[in-house]
């Protein structure tokens, strides 16, 4: 997913660099969405650890009622009657498990999306930062090209003159051509 997010803002700056800010728009939009889309698995992975936990508590919460229930039990058998109060205890204590046991069932059960309206100038704002950036590498790139322009020229001091020897009319011809297409280039 991070790859993806860079992907989208490389071609966002490559769009921005060719002139095409609907481009370039419309890749940083993909790249909001695949942030959003990023948070929404992060806050997903959240949601079933939080599943884990309770259904753990769940499991004490149980244990604890099933040692309530047979102190419960114990109780019955010391005195031989059931009370009435031990029962509404009991009764209380499983009707707030269940009141819990909703409440996260509905906390899970709410919509985690990512608002369909992106911010507009969130995203003119981080093209115009895109555009600083390319105004900063054409200005760096220029610097450097102009310090190349600037190398030192080299002295032009005559050849010394050798004398020719005798050249055949034709082959007189065939040089003279070679250096009209060296000129040339």
């Amino acid at each position: 997913m991070a790859r993806k997010i860079a992907e989208e803002l490389a071609n966002a700056r490559e769009a921005n660099r060719q002139g095409n800010k609907r481009r370039a728009l419309q890749h940083l939009k993909k790249k909001k969405l695949y942030e959003a889309q990023l948070d929404a698995l992060a806050t997903s992975q959240l949601k079933l650890q939080e599943q884990v936990i309770m259904l753990e508590g769940s499991k004490a919460t149980s244990e604890t009622y099933g040692a309530l229930r047979s102190g419960a039990d114990a109780m019955r058998r010391m005195v031989k009657e059931t009370k009435i109060e031990d029962v509404d205890a009991t009764m209380d204590a499983i009707s707030e498990q269940t009141e819990q046991m909703r409440q996260v069932q509905e906390a899970l059960g709410q919509p985690v999306g990512f608002a369909a309206e992106l911010d507009e100038d969130e995203l003119e704002e981080e093209l115009a930062e895109l555009d600083a950036l390319d105004v900063e590498d054409k200005l760096l790139d220029s610097e450097l090209a102009r310090e190349l322009e600037e190398e030192p020229a080299m002295p032009s001091v005559p050849l010394p003159s050798v004398p020719a020897p005798a050249i055949a009319a034709d082959e007189e011809a065939e040089l003279k051509a070679l250096q009209a297409e060296m000129e040339l280039l």
